[in-house]
Parts: C-alpha cells; structure tokens; sequence
C-alpha cells in the first residue's frame, strides 16, 4: 500500500542490467586476488607455464616434427590459449552464484546478471592474457605473423562460447547433484589436457583414433584456429559448425534447465550436506 513504483523504461532498465554486469564483472576478475593486476598477472603466469612445460616436453620428446611448419611457440600457443579460454569459461559458470546465493536477495539481481558476469569476466581475463603475451613475443623475442587474425579471433570466441555452454548445463544441475557436477567439471576440465588435441595435428591422425577426439567442440575450434594462425595448414578433419550448433543447443538446454532450478531450488536443499 505504501510502497513507491518507479516505472522505468526499456532503455533505462537495459542500462541498469548493463551497469550491474559491469560490476559483477569487476567483482569476479578482483575475486582471485583483492589486486586486479596481480589477479590477471596469476592467469598470465599459469599461461607461460603450460606454453613451456609443453615447449621441454616436445623437445625432449622430440615431437616438433609432428608441429605444423611455421613458428613452434606460436603453434603451442594456438592450442594453449584456446585450451585455457574453454576451460576458464566452463570453471567460471559452473561456480557462478546461483539462486540460493545470498546476492539473489538483493534487486534486481539473478542468476543471468551472474551468469553473464561470469562470462564475460572469464573472456577478459583470457583475451588480456593472450594479448600481452603475443605482444611481448612479439616484440621481444621474433616478430609473429598470424594469416587471418579475424578467424583466429573467431575460433577463440567459439572455443569460449561452447565452454560457457557446457558450463550453464552443469550450473543448472549443480543445485540438484552438487558432488556430482563438481566432479564432472573437474574429470571434463582434466580430460580436455589431452582430448583437446592442442599437443598434435587432427590431420595427422589416423583415421580409427578421430572418433575419440571428435566429440569435443574443443578439438574441433583448436585444429581450425591453426589453419587460420598458420598460412601451409589445412585442416581436414574438423569444422566449426559442430562447436557452434552444440553450443547454441547447450545454451538453450542449459537456460531452460536454469530457469527451472530457479523456480524450484530451496535453501533447505542444503541443510543435510
């Protein structure tokens, strides 16, 4: 009876969601360290850490003859970067805050504010990360020559857009199995070390093992982001139209999913664990 109404319009109330993403975005790039530039620095280190432990182990493996012809660092890179963007995407969902956190009392915040947050920071840190590396090999070390940056670009955005995918369906679960989607994360993020296929070619498979890799949309965005970083690879065997159809239909399952663990979800789920 007493309370005020303010009618706002669709402008204004898409300003005030953008606003709120806006900071939820900052809160979740500060969350891994109070410094922001610390917070980016751990993702840069953890980074240049995977390039080279990979770097001593093909040498010493003797595998660089198995790389594309061109600039060995940057055919590590290529897999690495895209490794991290996906898995960053799908840890970062999955832990989002869902509809029994403790922000969901405040107005107009929800799960999409959070979810979004989560995303988008997750993709900034990434493409932060990457840049500041490439410039620093760059110049540094050798001049790097990418042949169709756009698609390289593309195939980095396509790598994070089916790990935030994956990651919703697993969020819209997690109220339900907690333990269980926890563990899944973990095995899916852990598999994806090998099953992504950034240590060797898709071309250079034989034809009975593509079966085993196939399925992941990540070896698929991997093998095609080479084809358009290196200017003498063609990839053969993959394509980029399976990550993008499986991430559009895990989006759509994985909203509906949210949307109806938002409505049934219960802090009293809970109390026994």
């Amino acid at each position: 009876m007493f309370q005020y109404r303010s009618n706002k319009s669709k402008l204004s109330s898409a300003l005030t969601i953008l606003e709120l993403i806006f900071h939820s975005v900052v809160r979740h790039v500060r969350s891994a360290h109070s410094n922001a530039f610390l917070a980016i620095g751990k993702n840069l280190l953890q980074v240049v850490i995977f390039v080279l432990a990979f770097y001593v182990m093909f040498s010493v493996l003797g595998l660089r003859r198995s790389a594309v012809r061109g600039d060995f660092l940057l055919y590590l890179m290529s897999g690495v970067f895209l490794f991290m963007c996906h898995t960053k995407a799908v840890g970062a969902i999955v832990k989002s805050e869902g509809p029994n956190h403790p922000m969901m009392q405040h107005a107009p915040m929800n799960t999409v504010i959070t979810i979004s947050a989560a995303a988008v920071g997750s993709l900034y840190i990434q493409l932060l990360t990457m840049f500041v590396i490439l410039f620093g090999y760059h110049v540094a070390i050798k001049p790097i020559t990418i042949d169709d940056p756009a698609g390289a670009i593309g195939m980095l955005l396509l790598a994070w857009f089916s790990g935030c995918a994956i990651g919703l369906v697993l969020l819209a679960l997690r109220p339900w199995f907690p333990t269980a989607v926890s563990l899944i994360s973990t095995i899916y993020q852990r598999a994806n070390m090998i099953a992504s296929g950034k240590m060797f070619l898709a071309n250079n498979l034989p034809a009975y093992m593509l079966p085993i890799f196939s399925w992941n949309p990540l070896f698929h965005t991997i093998d095609q982001a080479r084809g358009y970083v290196f200017i003498n690879y063609n990839p053969m065997n993959t394509n980029w139209h399976y990550p993008l159809w499986l991430g559009i239909v895990l989006t759509m399952i994985g909203l509906m999913g949210e949307f109806y663990t938002r409505r049934h979800a219960s802090l009293s789920w809970s109390a026994r664990r």
